[in-house]
């Protein structure tokens, strides 16, 4: 902290140490050594950038480096995270996302304005563009067979609970119309090239499909991923009349637990190892040729320790099938072993660890049906 007196550097570090200061009010990270001096709130660094996006609305300062006036320390010690939090966030609808320091750029930045440039939680039952039960639009959807990003309309229904697309503005008929209990969705924008892009995946005859999408417009992407959670909240709602609020925010979309390349063989074990694009989605390991795949080459139920599932660190010994990585692993199922390996020992341990915690989970009624449909597709 550079200048300031030594009184006001004492208040400050105070009201810094508090409890309620010790981590990012926007996306939750330890630590914050950034704060807002009209918002009065702890912040990271990362999200003083986004701050410094509106400065109508807020002026961060470091911490640690910039002066910090007696007035200004007041107004923290008056403000903080807490109080701040009670006016800002005092009615987030339960299906809002509301996103952690790993989420992406996107998703945090529009979380920021959409608190403390829009208001949009400090009124109960404000209007919101994905709260009114319909949305409609135009997407980026990437083409399955050439790659292309065109605009396509795409229409979501609480009333009827789906999703559709369609390939022309004034056609009547969907291409696809998704029911919105199988729907997915989660940002991929490295992924997709896009800095707004958002990857929709549905089961359909229980085999996943992707579609990929982005909008021009970071809050416009943001509004259609909250308005197909809120949509899938209240179908639950219907469905599961007795579950809580938060058992059925739990069930609403979900990031994959971990993606990326690692190399395969085929089931007798002795066939030229093929790299492939992994995706974990909870209990379903799917591979791709490429990540931007509409369909997966093939999918892996992994089940839970219980159940005679395990993950093991190495290939079996006499492992014949040729492989140019060498941090192997296997997925040991009731039925056969599957092998796979990683170019380095820390994407080797980070896939076992992704493995390991869904291992380590109770099944539950409806993941013994997929098991059992996984089953008789073998």
């Amino acid at each position: 902290m550079a200048g300031g007196n030594e009184r006001s550097m004492k208040a400050l570090k105070e009201v810094w140490k508090r409890a309620e200061n010790s981590s990012c009010a926007d996306c939750g990270k330890p630590d914050p050594d950034w704060a807002s001096s009209t918002l009065g709130v702890f912040i990271c660094l990362s999200c003083s950038g986004i701050h410094r996006n509106i400065p109508s609305i807020s002026k961060v300062k470091s911490l640690k480096m910039d002066y910090w006036d007696d007035a200004q320390v007041q107004f923290l010690a008056k403000h903080g995270n807490a109080v701040t939090k009670a006016i800002y966030e005092a009615h987030i609808p339960i299906y809002y996302y509301q996103p952690a320091y790993s989420d992406c750029q996107v998703l945090r930045e529009q979380w920021i304005r959409a608190k403390y440039e829009r208001k949009e939680f400090t009124e109960l039952g404000k209007q919101s563009p994905y709260s009114d039960g319909v949305k409609e639009g135009i997407l980026w959807k990437r083409g399955r067979d050439n790659g292309q990003f065109l605009p396509r309309k795409f229409l979501l229904s609480e009333r009827e609970g789906c999703l559709k697309y369609f390939t022309k503005q004034d056609a009547k008929e969907p291409k696809i119309s998704v029911k919105i209990d199988v729907i997915n969705a989660t940002f991929q924008p490295e992924k997709i090239g896009n800095p707004n892009g958002l990857q929709i995946t549905y089961l359909k005859d229980n085999k996943t499909r992707n579609i990929f999408v982005y909008h021009e417009s970071g809050k416009e992407v943001v509004d259609w991923f909250n308005a197909i959670r809120s949509v899938q909240f209240h179908y639950l709602k219907v469905a599961f009349p007795i579950a809580s609020d938060n058992e059925i925010k739990n069930r609403l979309t979900r990031n994959f637990l971990k993606e990326g390349y690692m190399e395969k063989t085929g089931p007798k074990q002795r066939e030229a190892f093929k790299k492939r694009w992994f995706t974990l989605d909870h209990r379903r390991l799917m591979y791709f040729k490429d990540p931007l795949d509409a369909f997966a080459k093939g999918e892996v139920f992994v089940g839970s320790g219980e159940n005679g599932y395990s993950v093991q660190k190495g290939l079996p010994s006499g492992t014949q099938g040729n492989f140019s990585w060498h941090y192997g692993i296997t997925i040991v199922t009731p039925d056969r072993e599957y092998l796979f390996t990683c170019e380095t020992e820390s994407d080797q341990l980070e896939w076992i660890r992704a493995f390991t915690s869904v291992i380590n989970q109770a099944m539950t009624p409806q993941e013994y049906a997929i098991e059992a449909y996984f089953k008789f597709k073998s």
